[in-house]
């Protein structure tokens, strides 16, 4: 397949940190969002931002930005069917997202969740790292990171037409169509940590040299 369009998702409440955009806060010197974009964008073929509200606030990244297509806070779906909506007016056939408060997911994330679905009709992944430790133990079970994933353009119709039907949950609508995993271990730490509370953003000013 083609190199997938990226699109990174932006639209959470950010209640934890009490409010306000996340991506913005400072990390390293420069914002989270900009952390994210410098893993993001080698690795696909173009990248853009879905985020709700006046677009102006993030001008300075230079990305189209995706408001939600579906009423109300629809969660992480809404923004994957934005970024679908986007990519079908690019004629591509996939995007794979990621959030913009994880700075430290994998620079291969795109390359892995591509070659897990080979010999789908619809590419449709999730990534996931060990649920009990750094290495998955035989029968071990994994977290699915739903904010990371590899979606088909194709699907776009049905996932809108499950929005409306009030589906919220990323798993159940990627179950229902075949939906795979892709493991990532989570050694030194896992790759796919989140900044959701001021202690979160401390401890990924300490990663930053790890990462």
């Amino acid at each position: 397949m083609t190199k997938p369009l990226g699109v990174i998702l932006a639209g959470g409440l950010a209640t934890r940190m009490g409010g306000g955009d996340k991506g913005l806060l400072p990390l390293g010197g420069q914002p989270l969002l900009g952390h994210v974009i410098d893993r993001l964008a080698p690795q696909v073929s173009g990248l853009a931002l879905n985020a709700n509200g006046d677009p102006a606030r993030f001008n300075g990244f230079g990305l189209p930005v995706l408001p939600d297509t579906v009423e109300g806070f629809a969660g992480p779906l809404a923004g994957v069917l934005a970024g679908l909506d986007w990519a079908a007016g690019q004629r591509a056939d996939s995007i794979v997202t990621a959030a913009a408060d994880t700075p430290f997911f994998p620079r291969d994330l795109v390359a892995r969740l591509v070659a897990a679905s080979e010999g789908q009709a619809h590419p449709l992944v999730l990534a996931t790292t060990p649920r009990d430790g750094a290495v998955l133990k035989s029968g071990g079970r994994v977290n699915r990171h739903p904010t990371f994933g590899l979606w088909p353009v194709a699907l776009r119709d049905d996932l809108r037409a499950a929005l409306n039907d009030g589906l919220r949950k990323v798993v159940l609508w990627t179950d229902r169509h075949g939906g795979r995993e892709a493991l990532f271990q989570a050694e030194p730490f896992d790759p796919f940590f989140n900044v959701n509370t001021p202690e979160d953003l401390a401890r990924a000013e300490t990663l930053l040299e790890r990462a």
